[in-house]
């Protein structure tokens, strides 16, 4: 599989490895290598920047040599939330989201923007300093809140929601309100290990979804899918129906490298379409139309 894409290749697959941490390191690696068997050169890594407010650098030195090898060979490094834990407890709305998409509840609910602020640059400078500073951010479980957004344009080139790859904004616009663009539709498929009907329900989704006729195909890929072998087979049935026709690329390269479509009126949310959680935080999650 070629590492770009090129105006006679224009499907492409963006893969991202999720929650990796010195915990989760070895399984990440093994994951990376199978990836890359698969046909799969080059991978968006999301890195845990400060699991239980121990840096990565300090903690995993072997993880931050890995990391920089793995950039140097292709692939790009997201910053994944601060610690990937909730901090603020959540409303009853906001967990059964979290339960319905198979995830913890976001990390950011809750926070106001000075909180929110000091954690996204917390979890910043520690990858900076391990000499592993990240390209973009993508939220845990894809919860953003508007402080959040607001709080990536000063360090990030682009952002990733459930729906589509966003470019982080690089001003204000009036009020506050951010001016990031959205991309093209593409959304983040998952296979989600909650329960066990989730676990039951997400190895066809993931099927579907690699399956659909989308431009760029994503896929999220956890250190906890390598403990169901259903999930595996799907990743796998998924990679290679896509291997002979798709291009594998970053989020950085979707970025940067003129994938996104221009932002419309339909798409003037920064999270594209998008529903409101509580009415009042600002928390939202993608849904298909």
């Amino acid at each position: 599989m070629p590492g770009r894409p090129s105006s006679s290749s224009p499907q492409t697959i963006a893969v991202a490895l999720h929650g990796i941490e010195p915990a989760t390191f070895e399984r990440c690696a093994v994951i990376r290598d199978w990836l890359d068997d698969h046909g799969v050169d080059r991978v968006t890594l999301l890195v845990i920047p400060a699991r239980d407010l121990h840096p990565v650098g300090e903690r995993s030195p072997e993880m931050v040599e890995w990391l920089s090898e793995r950039r140097a060979a292709g692939d790009s490094i997201a910053q994944h939330g601060f610690q990937h834990v909730r901090l603020r407890p959540g409303s009853s709305p906001r967990r059964m989201l979290a339960r319905v998409q198979g995830h913890r509840l976001g990390e950011f609910a809750g926070l106001d923007g000075e909180e929110t602020r000091r954690a996204v640059h917390a979890g910043w400078r520690v990858l900076k300093l391990a000499g592993i500073e990240p390209d973009g951010f993508v939220a845990p479980a894809y919860a953003y809140t508007s402080a959040l957004r607001r709080a990536l344009g000063a360090k990030f080139r682009w952002w990733a929601g459930l729906l589509r790859l966003h470019r982080a904004p690089a001003a204000l616009g009036a009020g506050g309100r951010d001016r990031s663009e959205p991309g093209q539709l593409a959304p983040a498929w998952s296979l989600a290990a909650a329960g066990p009907l989730t676990r039951l329900l997400s190895p066809p989704i993931v099927r579907v979804g690699a399956m659909l006729p989308t431009s760029t195909l994503r896929l999220d890929v956890h250190p906890t899918d390598l403990r169901h072998q259903r999930h595996m087979m799907a990743l796998e049935w998924a990679l290679e129906r896509s291997a002979s026709r798709r291009t594998a690329v970053t989020y950085e390269d979707l970025a940067g490298g003129g994938v996104l479509a221009p932002p419309s009126a339909a798409a003037a949310h920064p999270d594209g379409l998008a529903v409101n959680i509580d009415g009042s935080s600002g928390l939202t999650a993608g849904r298909a139309a």
